[in-house]
């Protein structure tokens, strides 16, 4: 039988279509078959809140200090991970992208024992719009120890009325902004973070390791903290850092 070079580059042809089929099927069902987190017992569940436009440094500034915790011994330490409105990659400020631990609007999500909020691009705008993001924050606070923001992720906080009996903080340039948002809240200025009850405000930025290092003084006291600090090479004491505590 005579072959022609036009029945060559048929054949081929089919041939390169049937090879493409097969990993295309593959990612799809990788991309449906997700394998959710393992968390240890008897650690504090951290869960932070991440979305499109999130800003790296407060997300992995205090996700550095909490994750380093179980590198320590004698100490309930953290179990880190991340929950977004989606199972898919989210993409940060800076271009980062980022696989979600747990999908809040559809996975069955462990109990939270302290939200960290980092400051996303959108917090002072369309996010503060919300509903479903700002529901599941208010679901959270019912049994959390804890609640943390840094940088605008205090907007996220206030707009789901849980800094109303509290005094709070935020980025530096974004106080005045704040304060006409929520003329109603005690807003503190000039230092990098305020504690009051089980909430935690920071100015955020390269403080997010202050606020998140702060915490850890208040769960495992100095010389676990200095440890920590130490691990990622952090000059820490909290006498020298502007910051305000109330009851």
């Amino acid at each position: 039988m005579k072959i022609t070079l036009y029945s060559i580059l048929v054949i081929l042809t089919l041939i390169g279509c049937n090879l493409k089929t097969e990993p295309e099927h593959s990612n799809k069902k990788d991309m449906t078959d997700r394998a959710l987190p393992k968390l240890s017992p008897n650690r504090y569940n951290v869960a932070f809140l991440i979305m499109d436009g999130t800003f790296n440094t407060e997300f992995t500034a205090p996700y550095d200090i909490f994750q380093h915790t179980k590198f320590r011994k004698n100490i309930k330490a953290m179990n880190t991970f991340t929950i977004a409105n989606t199972p898919n990659p989210i993409t940060t400020f800076e271009g980062v992208r980022v696989l979600p631990d747990f999908d809040y609007t559809q996975d069955s999500i462990p109990k939270i024992d302290i939200l960290v909020i980092p400051s996303a691009e959108h917090h002072l705008d369309s996010d503060l719009k919300d509903t479903t993001m700002l529901n599941f924050v208010k679901k959270v606070d019912q049994q959390a120890l804890y609640i943390t923001s840094h940088c605008d992720g205090a907007f996220v906080l206030a707009k789901a009325g849980l800094l109303n009996n509290v005094t709070s903080t935020t980025f530096p340039g974004d106080i005045k902004k704040y304060k006409e948002t929520f003329p109603h809240l005690k807003v503190k200025d000039s230092v990098f973070f305020v504690h009051q009850n089980k909430y935690i405000t920071s100015a955020g930025g390269a403080k997010s390791f202050e606020a998140a290092l702060y915490l850890c003084e208040v769960l495992y006291g100095k010389e676990i903290t200095q440890s920590l600090a130490g691990g990622l090479v952090i000059d820490w004491n909290l006498d020298k850092v502007p910051h305000l505590i109330l009851p």
